[in-house]
């Protein structure tokens, strides 16, 4: 390798430090290895920024807005409404049931917006059920997951995978291309969820003979003061006659947690109790003046008892507080609403919360009223979820009809197209950003979405990471140092011969994305795929399947993908759930990809 190589694969190394330990956003964290690899005069200035204007990367950001106008319509909602089971059931068909038609909407959505929609939806629904929700979220993630290597525009992983071949000018892929492979993981998916998903997910085990068993999901902080009916009351096994349809979870006296599951403990002043019920507890645990909400005193005299709720808010990567404690912050004067507790990595945070650093994906509960919904419902900073669950249809049907027909048009149109019209020397090509530009512009024109928002949907920083890891993809080319890591994955699985070099890629590419983004792990193993295939002298397609399918199927860590953090959050998941139920699912795809991928890509 020459010192350019060993310069390019010191600063990717440096680089995925910085991505795993969260330094600074991914796109600032790529751009900054482009500007170095940039300075060293690795690749010039017109190779650095030649990502802004790749096809994909733009079809990308088309998307963002054609999936935000279905989501505008309230479509989704009424899609979720129509598929819910009305009834208890096994846990083996009640999971397909949600996952197939998820996966079906997330071959051809954003699948971000799918998951924000529906995780609320599921979770109300769970509680109606007496169900618990933690059996249900991250098969919703993993569904999104399921669709999106299904189709071209199932996850903006296989459209940067797709300009990178064009880019080195290879066909691309069609729009069901991936799809050969993509449905039987699917479908294996669907199967090894609906068997195992009730013995390895959190929550507890759902059968059919424990109707009487009533799942409060939904935990409150109450104070005893010190003129309070309940001293010296005692609780019997997490029951208190005086507090109805609420379970007490525990006592916090001196700092000192006090399970209350089993056993009789009896009620001091000045106990912190927390207890479980349903969503709609609130308006109960007001009424009584045995017990004192925690954080109640944050909002007395701003916002009126009457009107206060308690709403979830996932914190995304766009929330201006990230890095900054709740006082630092002055969360309360930006949002008029109190945060009382923080649900991060499965735990619930309540003491100290206001000296809290916060982090990306924390859930926090708040205690405020309909009107921060109303200001910050449709902002990017949070993920939202009510606890009352409000989801309230208000689109009108003929913007909903127009929305999916605008997008099946442009499904059809960038399946059956892809060939070019007007043999003059301006030619038209009728491929995928022609139909997603055509589709996103009517959206606009048709005020299916807000044309205010149009630059507010794009995620920007996904943009940057995708256009900076195309230029990242460039320098290990130029460099040499794509050439030396391809000789050695061919060296290492050299007995096996190109399916041993696709199962290695295949590795390379899951370990990446487990640990940075999706697009930057598909980039950066991209240009090892080409050299190894160059060398090997076979076609570099199976290779390039590989990395796409690699890429998208994260299941084993919440930060490989991000609907997997927005679930993480709502759930109350912990980072050893995801570990517990995906990695047989990261095996299954790992499985399948070898054997699949070379009998429809030959080498």
């Amino acid at each position: 390798m020459t010192l350019e190589g060993y310069i390019v694969c010191g600063v990717i190394g440096l680089m995925i430090i910085a991505l795993a330990k969260e330094v600074m956003r991914p796109g600032l964290v790529l751009f900054s290895a482009v500007t170095i690899l940039m300075a060293f005069g690795i690749i010039n200035a017109n190779e650095s920024v030649a990502g802004f204007s790749n096809k994909g990367m733009i079809t990308i950001a088309l998307l963002f807005l054609v999936s935000e106008g279905v989501r505008q319509t309230g479509a989704l909602n009424r899609v979720a409404q129509a598929f819910l089971p009305k009834k208890r059931g096994r846990m083996t068909f009640l999971l397909p049931r949600i996952m197939i038609p998820v996966s079906a909407l997330s071959a051809f959505l954003n699948n971000t917006p799918v998951v924000i929609i529906f995780a609320p939806m599921i979770k109300k629904w769970a509680e109606k059920l007496n169900l618990s929700s933690q059996k249900f979220l991250i098969p919703l993630s993993y569904a999104t997951i399921f669709g999106g290597i299904c189709t071209l525009i199932g996850t903006s992983t296989n459209l940067v995978v797709h300009g990178l071949m064009l880019d080195n000018g290879l066909p691309g892929f069609g729009m069901f291309e991936l799809g050969r492979v993509g449905i039987f993981i699917a479908i294996l998916g669907f199967i090894y969820m609906s068997i195992f998903g009730n013995m390895l997910l959190p929550g507890k085990k759902i059968k059919l003979t424990t109707r009487g068993v009533d799942f409060k999901e939904y935990y409150y902080d109450l104070i005893i003061p010190k003129n309070s009916n309940l001293i010296g009351k005692t609780i019997v096994d997490g029951r208190l006659a005086e507090l109805k349809n609420l379970w007490v979870y525990s006592i916090d006296r001196g700092g000192k947690a006090i399970d209350t599951a089993k056993g009789e403990h009896t009620i001091q002043a000045n106990d912190k109790i927390v207890v479980a019920g349903k969503s709609d507890s609130l308006e109960y645990i007001l009424s009584l003046d045995s017990v004192e909400l925690q954080g109640l005193d944050l909002v007395k005299g701003l916002i009126p008892t009457s009107e206060l709720k308690q709403y979830e808010a996932v914190l995304s990567p766009r929330f201006p507080g990230i890095g900054s404690t709740i006082v630092d912050f002055n969360f309360f004067d930006h949002y008029q609403a109190a945060v009382i507790a923080v649900h991060r990595d499965g735990e619930r945070i309540t003491s100290n919360v206001r000296n809290l650093i916060l982090k990306d994906g924390d859930n926090l509960v708040l205690l405020t009223n309909e009107r921060f919904i109303k200001n910050w419902g449709e902002s990017k900073i949070f993920y939202l979820t009510s606890y009352i669950g409000e989801h309230k249809d208000l689109g009108k049907n003929w913007k909903k009809w127009s929305a999916f027909i605008i997008l099946i048009l442009m499904i059809v149109g960038a399946t059956i197209g892809n060939r070019e019209f007007f043999p003059s020397s301006k030619k038209v090509t009728f491929d995928m950003f022609y139909f997603a530009a055509i589709a996103a512009i009517l959206m606009v024109w048709l005020k299916i979405m807000p044309h205010q928002k149009y630059t507010k949907v794009i995620s920007w920083d996904i943009l940057i990471t995708i256009a900076s890891a195309f230029a990242l993809s460039k320098a290990m080319q130029n460099s040499g140092a794509a050439d030396a890591l391809a000789r050695t994955t061919i060296n290492f699985a050299k007995a096996w011969g190109p399916v041993g070099v696709l199962a290695a890629i295949y590795l390379v590419t899951t370990i990446f994305t487990e640990i940075i983004t999706n697009n930057a792990a598909a980039a950066l193993v991209f240009p090892i795929a080409l050299s190894a295939a160059t060398q090997l002298g076979v076609n570099p397609q199976p290779f390039f399947v590989a990395i796409a399918i690699a890429a998208s199927a994260s299941f084993s860590t919440p930060i490989g993908y991000q609907t997997n953090l927005i679930v993480q959050g709502i759930g109350n998941y912990r980072f050893r759930d995801y570990i517990k139920i995906g990695w047989p699912l990261n095996l299954i795809a790992f499985i399948v990809s070898v054997i699949l991928i070379p009998v429809f890509w030959s080498f």
